[in-house]
């Protein structure tokens, strides 16, 4: 069986989510769907109060897509599970705040999954990319990319 791409700790109220997938935390179709029951859970428990995703390493909180994954084609709208990809983007009724703690490179999906946060904390050396807009373009395809999303997102 293979390994989970998430480490899951409780700490009474607060669930931390280390997405683990190295060298660069992509987020494939199947983490993708993992990250989504998760997050449901999350939106579930009572005794849950708040969510910390973060991802394992200092290089990258998250690539986004996994390339990789892409290349043997898999089509860019797989099922992405319960909350589409990265597990919050949509959600329903998630009404606990999500915490993205960025301690490295967010990059594409990765950028936007910190986005779907309701609070970015970012260490000194986070960096953060949607390369789709430098070409003018929506890489993802749908409303919920995230160069649509910052000019709604508040700081």
């Amino acid at each position: 069986m293979a390994e989970s791409p998430l480490r899951l700790t409780r700490y009474g109220g607060v669930l931390q989510v280390v997405l683990d997938r190295p060298p660069a935390n992509a987020i494939d179709a199947a983490t993708s769907r993992a990250m989504g029951e998760c997050f449901a859970a999350f939106r579930d428990d009572p005794a849950l109060r708040v969510a910390i995703v973060t991802g394992a390493g200092e290089k990258f909180f998250s690539a986004g897509w996994d390339l990789k994954e892409a290349a043997q084609g898999v089509a860019p709208d797989s099922d992405y599970g319960i909350g589409g990809f990265g597990g919050i983007q949509q959600l329903p009724n998630l009404n606990k705040p999500v915490i993205a703690a960025v301690n490295g490179m967010a990059v594409g999906g990765g950028f936007e999954l910190a986005l779907s946060a309701d609070l970015i904390i970012a260490a000194e050396a986070a960096r953060f990319r949607i390369s789709a807009t430098s070409a003018s373009t929506c890489g993802c395809g749908t409303p919920a990319c995230g160069s649509m999303r910052c000019p709604i997102t508040r700081p």
